[in-house]
């Protein structure tokens, strides 16, 4: 995906499939539930593992008709990347942890450049069906004072449906688990109109999902080929649920 002009095009995220040729070994883990995942990853076979670090927040925003309205995302990036990225894209060069006017500008919408049909590492479903989406509006970018790059971009809801007696359900995750996301703070709800709803965080079943990757793993030949196995997508199974129930009128 192109989100770097050149010659940064190799660091974009989404898949970050270039990164992998570029630094193979992970960072890092700062979850517990990833580190004890990474220690099931045999020396060969090896599928894929994450070697980016993301904490995500989510803002839900419903109109004053109670229609949903947008969707805001932050990504907070490890130390890691965050120091790669500001290291090619030549900013604070003094490491003083701040960021010019001009520096800041030029760290905005790194992250934004995105392909088509990408879903931003969102899934969004409502009542159980896909649910479309913008693509990133009202990028902001920071880095914060351990270091860490923040971004935030807005995703509006073209369908603006009402969520009177409906479920929302968005989970951040990367398929392919090169990149890892965590939800450390709970969500937030925006809108006199959704103070009657349920906003709630549900956590995967780690333990079950190591267990089935674990027993997979096993079953796998040190000496096979990972293609013809056909080694699963997994970062679903990793992800957080982010919830919104609505009552009916």
């Amino acid at each position: 995906m192109n989100r770097l002009a050149a010659p940064f095009r190799s660091l974009a995220r989404a898949p970050l499939g270039a990164l992998s040729a570029l630094f193979p070994a992970p960072i890092p883990v700062p979850g517990p539930f990833l580190a004890a995942l990474l220690l099931l990853w045999p020396a060969s076979p090896a599928p894929a593992h994450p070697h980016v670090f993301v904490d995500a927040g989510i803002e839900i925003t419903l109109d004053p008709d109670g229609r949903l309205e947008a969707i805001t995302v932050t990504w907070i990036y490890d130390e890691y990347y965050s120091l790669l990225i500001t290291e090619e894209l030549g900013l604070d060069p003094d490491y003083d942890g701040v960021l010019t006017a001009e520096e800041t500008a030029t760290l905005t919408g790194f992250d934004m450049n995105w392909a088509p049909g990408f879903n931003g590492d969102l899934e969004a479903t409502l009542d159980g069906a896909p649910l479309a989406l913008s693509g990133p509006e009202a990028a902001t970018a920071a880095l914060r004072p351990d270091g860490r790059i923040l971004t935030t971009h807005r995703r509006a809801v073209p369908a603006r449906p009402a969520m009177a007696g409906r479920v929302l359900s968005l989970k951040p995750y990367d398929e392919s688990y090169y990149t890892a996301y965590e939800v450390p703070q709970p969500p937030v709800l925006t809108g006199d109109a959704g103070s009657d709803c349920q906003l709630q965080r549900l956590y995967p079943d780690i333990d079950g999902q190591l267990e089935q990757m674990r027993q997979m793993l096993l079953s796998i030949d040190a000496d096979a080929d990972l293609e013809e196995n056909d080694i699963p997508l997994i970062g679903a199974q990793f992800a957080t649920e982010i919830r919104l129930t609505c009552p009916a009128r």
